[in-house]
């Protein structure tokens, strides 16, 4: 039989040899033993089931959740001459008895169904009433409750296999499968352990890259314009970012199409006929678009926001690259996204055991954009796969920084982590390390520990973000759930020992530029004189921030200054070839600072560079703290109740505490999550405001929203 499966291999779909896995698992399908493929995206899955599929002498029935899959396999087969056919709810109920009745009459050979179809009884029952030869069930790890995208419906499809007198034979099929997932579908359709084939999950012709502080949509158009031609997929979080995305980049003169949930069928359907027919270059698009695209050319995949696990993050960057030519998968991080995903899991429906298994596959998503080691092989090692091997190509790999030894640093984090009994988060170690003072410390005798302090020339986001890579190389480890527990692992007794090392790379520092350096004089000087002449104030031409930046990159034309945070078309248009003009003249009388070779900074003073004055925020907080309420700061300070609101969610991002109790009551939290319940809060917070009572602020929102209001 395996003859005649290579020959069909070469006479219907053209190949002279099958992809590794394939022949073994058509093999097990041949003799009745019911099987498990796991194969990454792009490893040829599909063969598994339609190669037998012509040499069955009855029916295949293909049990998947993916719509597009089976329009486009359908489309493809049929091109190919192999009698194909689908059945789902886009179909109207004249064309679904039109189907059936080819089934009844042998007309189909390979048929697709959704797994809601396969439990309607009529269904069941006509099928009893055929010959299926093979049932085939894709996108098998939806059975389990632990994988990432759990359905109940395949739950229920081993007990309608049972109620078949001849049961067809079994296969089910899935790119991404952890251990526990495995056991979990081997247990659900009675395979064996032996009978899984698993050809490994690494894409050697990817490379995976996590890129931190971009301007996202700007990098996203100067990343497309650089590779012209070459088709990508954009994936956002949530439908009006895919809008924003999408007509930003048209605006660029960039061919991008969109795809989300909010589209009508037909929209969606164009949409993405567009994207496989090349008439459009890029797609931006929700986690809606992509399963089952068979468009083997898609050379770039980006990520706009952080995904919710590794197994969805995966499969989507796997959509590139299907052909084995290289190809890119880029994730832009930004922390801002953790707290949106931690809110919109702690607000869900699932149980409280899902909830737990969802914390934790974020945390070790996050863990993943900490790492410092191969990108692949945490991916990999996250599959089961414990051997592999640095790929060489991602960001890590080709990170040419050079390391330091941070060892000290580590065995002060891990010593407080101890005589803190192990029992706190990330930014009450960081609070004690820091030497912070705050009440809640206090109260709990922290201020007295002996590692109080000990990193004090660092700041409390430091720290953290110190913490968060000691937890990417599994130094430490985090409970789950909404509010997780540091804890020690094995790999710190050698190094609390003096026995290991502990390096990390070098953190690439910007120039630090202070108000005496004379750039930034000059750009101040030329600040106040064009806010004189549009009678507005100095911050509303640009804010300190946005000229210290200019201090730093020294742009040296339009585009270059269109990547200073703060600064936008319309200013620039305004305001900025005055202050191009200052930068260009600074960069010919300072050629070495133009070419790059600036100053580092001294070491000694980490968290305190460029602190010379008490920060507004914490003057706000100090105050806030001595008993004064938000109208009287406000009045006092001079600016509205909102900016000091701002000031206080800004103290708490900080990891200092902050009494929301006094700022939040308990029916306006509960206001803010029923509101937000309705409305995505990735989408702004904007429409979110609009439909809770007046008196409810945006500060408030954000304290409920991050997790900083308990009342």
């Amino acid at each position: 039989m395996i003859i005649q499966a290579e020959q069909t291999l070469h006479e219907y779909f053209g190949y002279s040899s099958f992809r590794p896995g394939q022949k073994q698992i058509i093999e097990q399908v041949f003799s009745g033993t019911p099987t498990m493929g796991i194969m990454p995206t792009g490893g040829g899955k599909s063969i598994c089931y339609q190669i037998p599929s012509l040499l069955f002498p009855g029916l295949t029935l293909v049990i998947s959740p993916l719509i597009s899959l089976m329009k486009d396999q359908v489309d493809e087969l049929k091109e190919a001459q192999i009698r194909s056919s689908y059945i789902n709810s886009s179909l109207t109920y004249e064309e679904v008895e039109e189907r059936i009745a080819d089934i009844r009459a042998g007309r189909t050979k390979l048929l697709y169904v959704a797994p809601e179809r396969f439990e309607v009884p009529s269904f069941v029952n006509m099928l009893k009433g055929l010959n299926v030869s093979l049932i085939a069930v894709d996108e098998a790890h939806c059975v389990s409750q632990w994988g990432h995208d759990f359905r109940p419906s395949y739950m229920r499809i081993p007990s309608v296999l049972n109620q078949f007198d001849n049961r067809p034979a079994v296969l089910a099929l899935t790119a991404t499968a952890t251990p526990a997932v495995r056991d979990d579908v081997c247990q659900a359709f009675g395979i064996e352990q032996t009978d899984v084939v698993q050809t490994g999950f690494s894409r050697e012709n990817l490379s995976f890259h996590v890129l931190k502080g971009e301007v996202r949509d700007r990098y996203c158009a100067d990343y497309i314009k650089k590779n012209p031609g070459e088709p990508g997929i954009i994936y956002a979080s949530t439908r009006k970012e895919v809008e924003n995305i999408q007509e930003f980049l048209t605006n660029k003169g960039i061919d991008a199409g969109k795809y989300h949930g909010g589209m009508s069928a037909v929209a969606r359907a164009n949409s993405q006929e567009d994207f496989v027919y090349d008439r459009i270059q890029v797609m931006v698009a929700t986690n809606a678009f992509g399963m089952g695209i068979n468009k083997s050319n898609v050379r770039f995949v980006i990520h706009y926001q952080i995904p919710r696990n590794i197994e969805s993050y995966y499969q989507e960057a796997g959509r590139a690259g299907r052909d084995g030519e290289p190809s890119e998968c880029v994730l832009l991080y930004s922390p801002q996204d953790i707290r949106v995903q931690q809110f919109l899991i702690d607000q869900s429906d699932s149980s409280d055991d899902r909830k737990q298994n969802e914390y934790r596959k974020l945390h070790q998503m996050v863990n993943y954009c900490h790492t410092e080691g191969c990108l692949q092989s945490y991916i990999l090692n996250y599959f089961g796969d414990k051997d592999a091997e640095p790929c060489g190509k991602c960001s890590n790999c080709t990170d040419d920084r050079e390391t330091e030894d941070v060892t000290r640093d580590a065995q002060m984090v891990f010593s407080c982590i101890k005589r803190m009994n192990e029992r706190f988060g990330k930014t009450m170690v960081a609070q004690v390390l820091t030497g912070s003072h705050n009440q809640k410390l206090k109260d709990m005798g922290f201020h007295r520990l002996s590692t109080h302090g000990l990193m004090k020339d660092y700041t409390i986001k430091e720290v953290a973000q110190f913490i968060d890579y000691l937890v990417a190389e599994e130094y430490l480890r985090m409970t789950d759930g909404a509010y997780p527990v540091l804890m020690l692992t094995e790999k710190t007794v050698p190094v609390l020992k003096g026995e290991l090392p502990v390096e990390k790379k070098v953190e690439k520092r910007p120039t630090v530029i202070t108000e005496a350096h004379p750039l930034f004089a000059e750009l101040r000087e030329l600040r106040t004189r064009l806010a004189k002449e549009n009678s507005v104030a100095p911050y509303m031409v640009f804010s300190d921030k946005t000229l210290k930046e200019m201090c730093d990159k020294l742009p040296e034309d339009e585009q270059a200054m269109l990547d200073v945070k703060g600064l936008g078309a319309q200013k620039f248009e305004k305001y900025g070839e005055a202050f191009l003009e200052k930068i260009q003249h600074y960069r010919q009388t300072n050629p070495d600072e133009a070419s790059g070779k600036k100053t580092e900074p001294a070491k000694s003073k980490k968290g305190a560079i460029g602190k010379d004055k008490t920060p507004s925020h914490i003057i706000t907080l100090d105050m806030f703290n001595n008993g004064m309420d938000l109208e009287h700061i406000a009045a006092e300070r001079g600016f509205k109740k909102g900016t000091a609101g701002e000031h206080l969610i800004r103290c708490a991002e900080e990891g200092m505490d902050v009494a929301f109790d006094r700022l939040v009551t308990p029916e306006q939290k509960q206001n803010i999550v029923d509101v937000v319940e309705k409305i995505d809060p990735s989408e702004g917070l904007k429409p979110i405001k609009e439909a809770l009572p007046e008196d409810i602020d945006y500060y408030q929102i954000k304290a409920v929203l991050q997790g900083f209001a308990h009342a």
